[in-house]
């Protein structure tokens, strides 16, 4: 082992989120490359992802992350000085075994995913490659193809449910632009959004356009297909009518009563849900639904999958929580045709590319995903593209945290379009 890749230090602080919560930020050094990453964290956390820690008591109303930042400086630090950064799985198996519990409940996702993904930044810093081509290397050792391309990108326009102080029980309302170029596809998501600003703005006042969590508009309604017909008349006003398809992040756990779907002031099962699915399919440029029933509703998403018959993608969020054992078990069911991957619902990046492989194998769609409590960091724009992915959404084309993801991926499309 050459001495320049070696640890030589792992130290962990907190910082905030763009919810104003804390989170936990890590710092690595070698002997010739530094690297840090920032861990994001969900407002709507599943059942079945992998515990973030936090210290539950009265700094940040319990929401403070000292513990895992402890963990990371006082336990995984010192284990860790000296280890090769290139060894990756190598790393990550040993982040797990010293956590040793099914949900990284001991040390804390949120602390594992900080090292896992700082070690791999310098570790591409070592190779002397760019992070999205450095992630395509090791993904394609278990993948025939090698495939860099750009996702389509799901830009957010519309927020509802726990992002939203309106009552939208939909989560997120998304436009995907059926442009070639991604630069190209990012004016068009900017000039539609702005659009729908004005329009807001003129029908409701200027409060309307207030934002959630993701930098999405959050304005007083309560009817999905409202909120539907505002984005389309924004897409026509624009005019990009023909050339903009629609996804949405239904979030249906958010709603699930008992053995029902309580939604927009009626009570469904399941397959009434289905039924107005279809009928919202039928009214609109709709390619894909995210989460579209509860995350234990293995039967509904079975029987929407074999319905829907890959005329749209179904996405398992909640549901898969980004694990190749769930994820596994959906494609021998037939529960969903798509995945939505978020890292740090799984805890390393050796795990969640183990989640982009089991997929890729059931021949799903998978789409990469930020977190609505997200920072600067762009990671998750170099793993989509390092890994194939067809879609990316990091939030709408507004804010910070979200439009760096947006800024990177231009950076990309410049570089392969050089062939770098």
């Amino acid at each position: 082992m050459t001495k320049r890749h070696k640890i030589r230090l792992i130290k962990a602080r907190e910082i905030l989120d763009s919810r104003g919560n804390p989170t936990v930020k890590v710092y690595l050094k070698s002997d010739s490359v530094e690297s840090s990453f920032s861990v994001p964290s969900g407002v709507s956390e599943g059942e079945y992802e992998a515990l973030e820690i936090r210290d539950n008591g009265k700094r940040y109303f319990g929401k403070g992350v000292r513990r895992a930042v402890e963990n990371i400086n006082q336990i995984i630090a010192p284990r860790f000085k000296g280890e090769n950064v290139t060894k990756q799985e190598k790393i990550d198996r040993m982040l797990i075994e010293l956590d040793g519990t099914e949900q990284k409940s001991n040390l804390g996702a949120n602390a594992i995913l900080g090292v896992s993904i700082a070690v791999l930044k310098a570790a591409a810093q070592v190779r002397k490659l760019p992070l999205y081509n450095y992630i395509a290397k090791i993904f394609y050792k278990k993948q025939k193809n090698k495939i860099l391309k750009l996702p389509q990108p799901s830009f957010l326009l519309i927020e509802g449910a726990l992002h939203a102080g309106n009552k939208l029980q939909v989560q997120e309302f998304m436009i995907i632009p059926q442009i070639k170029s991604f630069q190209e596809k990012l004016r068009v998501a900017s000039e539609i959004y702005h659009t729908l600003k004005i329009v807001l703005n003129g029908k409701y006042g200027s409060a309307s356009t207030n934002v959630g969590y993701e930098g999405g508009f959050a304005p007083s309604l309560s009817r999905t297909e409202k909120a539907l017909d505002l984005i389309m008349t924004a897409i026509k006003k624009a005019g990009y009518l023909s050339k903009i398809k629609i996804a949405l992040d239904i979030a249906a756990s958010t709603f699930y009563q008992k053995n029902s779907y309580k939604f927009e002031d009626k009570i469904f099962t399941g397959s009434g849900l289905l039924k107005y699915y279809f009928h919202l399919y039928n009214n609109y440029p709709i390619i894909s639904l995210e989460d579209p029933f509860f995350e234990k509703d293995w039967e509904d998403f079975q029987l929407m999958t074999k319905s829907f018959k890959n005329k749209i993608t179904i996405f398992g969020d909640d549901l898969l929580a980004t694990n190749p054992k769930r994820i596994e078990k959906a494609g021998k069911l037939g529960a969903c045709n798509g995945l939505l991957l978020k890292p740090d619902q799984i805890g390393t990046f050796s795990e969640a590319i183990d989640a982009a492989s089991k997929a890729k194998e059931n021949k799903w769609k998978i789409m990469v995903s930020h977190r609505s409590g997200d920072t600067c960091d762009t990671f998750i724009s170099d793993f989509a593209v390092g890994i194939g992915a067809d879609f990316i959404k990091s939030g709408a084309p507004a804010r910070g945290e979200r439009v760096a993801k947006y800024n990177r991926l231009l950076e990309i499309e410049e570089e392969l379009s050089r062939g770098c």
